[in-house]
């Protein structure tokens, strides 16, 4: 059914909007959180959490799979099974008629969003190379990077308007367009000649390999130590924002000017890192972001709760070193695993993402009514990845 006749532009636009599923299945919903809970009868204050973290399960498990998969029979049945998943764990999630159900259907889109999140940077990498690569990832990343801007704004005005289960709709909705637009437009892009057999024993030596090898392990935790930090925020900041300091519907706005950090550091990390080199970048992201934690941890020890511009002011400045961060430890692990990369992309990301998720939560069902486990989290994390950077550096 699919036509040869896309164009760049269109192209850019359908590996956008499949990469930002998992982003939008996130964002869209942390306004929704306590509405969520009440309705299914969560029993802990902290329980509606489980909505971030039962995705992020599941997408630590997809990944390892999908791309070996892609690589046998090929992007597009691949990308069709992971949207299937996603629309069944949509459609679980808008029936949910308790709390487990919910989780139940979340860890299925996580499941599912995986897929389409590697795979289309596979489906990339099959057409294009060097610049021209570069230069539709760029364009794409563009889209992405505004959707954890937006997606709560818009899981906003649904509340506004609707009950909560009609964000699960939308999700659903936007799953199913983009299924109908890879059947109907985009070519398979793996020639069948360029296929491999798909290899339990393949990922295993990939796990040992990475597992092995000092740079690529040292930076697969760094990674998840940063990215953990940053899921401790992402379950918590619906009570921080609305519950703690009382933004009620303006918590997506706060919520998107930080994600505005993170996107900026993002665009301006594509200029300063051939100038300085990632390692550079990393380390001086992390040596900001690590003692201004400390310091800020020592003030809201002393205070209790700060004043919130002065919060905001703290997170803009640790979310820009985030963005600096993020795609440049990433690299850093895949570095030495080049004869492997994309088995051993699955492999570090889905390490990256169980790290992250169990630090994560162990950050977010801390919250007690005040930020200090997040700060204590930011701090402690960016310390520890700190100094497990150093320890990589000194071996190499």
């Amino acid at each position: 059914m699919a036509s040869k006749a896309m164009s760049r532009s269109e192209f850019v636009a359908l590996v956008a909007l499949t990469i930002s599923l998992v982003a939008l299945s996130i964002d869209s919903m942390l306004p929704a959180l306590g509405d969520i809970a009440a309705d299914l009868g969560a029993s802990g204050e902290n329980d509606r959490q489980w909505v971030i973290t039962g995705l992020f399960f599941g997408l630590a498990g997809g990944q390892i799979i999908y791309g070996p998969i892609s690589d046998s029979i090929g992007r597009k049945p691949a990308i069709y099974a992971g949207l299937g998943v996603f629309i069944v764990g949509s459609v679980i999630s808008i029936l949910a008629v308790n709390f487990s159900m919910m989780l139940f259907g979340r860890v299925l889109q996580g499941l599912g969003a995986a897929g389409p999140r590697i795979i289309a940077v596979a489906m990339v990498r099959d057409q294009y190379h060097g610049r021209a690569m570069a230069s539709i990832m760029s364009m794409a990343m563009s889209v992405f990077i505004l959707v954890p801007i937006i997606a709560p704004s818009i899981g906003q005005l649904i509340l506004l308007v609707a009950p909560w289960r009609t964000i699960f709709v939308l999700l659903l909705i936007i799953a199913v367009a983009a299924l109908v637009w890879h059947w109907l437009r985009q070519p398979e892009t793996l020639a069948p000649e360029r296929r491999l057999t798909f290899s339990a024993k393949r990922i295993g030596q990939a796990i040992i390999e990475t597992c092995r090898n000092r740079v690529a392990i040292g930076y697969t935790w760094v990674a998840g130590l940063i990215f953990g930090a940053f899921v401790g925020y992402l379950t918590s900041s619906q009570q921080i924002f609305q519950e703690l300091y009382g933004a009620g519907r303006l918590f997506p706005f706060y919520f998107g000017l930080l994600a505005t950090a993170i996107g900026a550091a993002s665009l301006s990390n594509a200029r300063l890192v051939l100038k300085y080199g990632m390692r550079q970048m990393c380390k001086w992201a992390l040596q900001v972001g690590c003692l201004l934690s400390i310091a800020f941890w020592i003030y809201v020890a002393e205070v209790g709760v700060p004043p919130f511009g002065m919060l905001m002011a703290y997170m803009l400045v640790i979310f820009f070193c985030f963005g600096l961060m993020f795609g440049n430890f990433n690299a850093l692990a895949m570095e030495p695993l080049g004869h492997i990369a994309g088995v051993a992309a699955a492999v570090t990301g889905s390490f990256t993402t169980f790290i992250s998720l169990g630090l994560g939560t162990i950050v977010g069902r801390a919250y007690d009514g005040t930020v200090l486990p997040l700060i204590t989290g930011f701090a402690s994390l960016s310390l520890l990845a700190f100094l497990i950077m150093s320890w990589v550096e000194r071996g190499r």
